[in-house]
């Protein structure tokens, strides 16, 4: 059988995640203030692509990433991002005195330092997707991570980052295995994606003790207008 992981946004939306899904036949998406991305079935046929033009609209651009093949005639594909997927392999997860979990009260610094720091997608309602930790300097934040998909049995760990006037701290290091600790906790297994091009983060993740799993490609593509 297919691993949730395969196709993890898919699976989360048809999952864990269930209560966020948009859905137009078997297309599913979150919602555009809680995350980018568009998820089709492992089979995507001619019905399919055209649920994805209906859910997203003319001329809309969706982030997609899993075996989806390539879009139809017609459609644009802006962007294609070689990724990797890491799996927990030996984490040494564990909590941390100096994390603070944060809520919707703290959205307006946790976009403030994603639009700093540049970790990757993170929108007004993406903290609602599971536990975001943080750690504070003087009141102010200066580093977190979070939990965004959630295919079943696993949550992806997301949103790392800190601010450049406190890195080499290790605060990434040390959020990364409290997030980990907490899904742990429920008896799920870890996982994360990075950018291949982003190869300092992908050497951490591999020391902490994440294995590579798969190599997705994150495809931007512009419905026909």
């Amino acid at each position: 059988m297919a691993s949730p992981l395969d196709n993890p946004a898919w699976a989360s939306l048809a999952g864990p995640h269930a209560r966020f899904a948009e859905r137009r036949g078997r297309v599913l998406r979150y919602p555009e203030d809680v995350a980018p991305f568009l998820a089709l079935p492992d089979d995507p046929g001619e019905q399919d692509w055209l649920d994805v033009a209906g859910l997203a609209g003319p001329g809309a651009t969706v982030v997609l990433a899993a075996p989806t093949g390539r879009p139809p005639s017609g459609w644009d594909v802006l962007d294609e991002i070689p990724g990797v997927q890491l799996v927990d392999d030996g984490v040494a997860a564990a909590p941390d005195t100096e994390a603070v979990r944060l809520g919707l009260a703290d959205v307006p610094e946790m976009l403030d330092l994603v639009e700093r720091t540049k970790p990757g997608p993170f929108r007004k309602r993406t903290v609602e997707l599971g536990t975001y930790l943080g750690i504070r300097r003087e009141g102010a934040l200066v580093a977190m991570a979070g939990e965004r998909l959630h295919p079943p049995g696993h949550t992806e760990i997301s949103a790392v980052c800190t601010d450049p006037a406190f890195r080499g701290q290790g605060l990434a290091t040390r959020l990364v295995l409290a997030v980990a600790a907490g899904i742990r906790e429920r008896g799920e297994t870890p996982m994360l994606h990075a950018a291949a091009s982003n190869t300092s983060a992908i050497r951490l993740y591999l020391s902490l003790g994440f294995a590579l799993r798969h190599r997705p490609d994150f495809v931007a593509v512009r419905v026909p207008g």
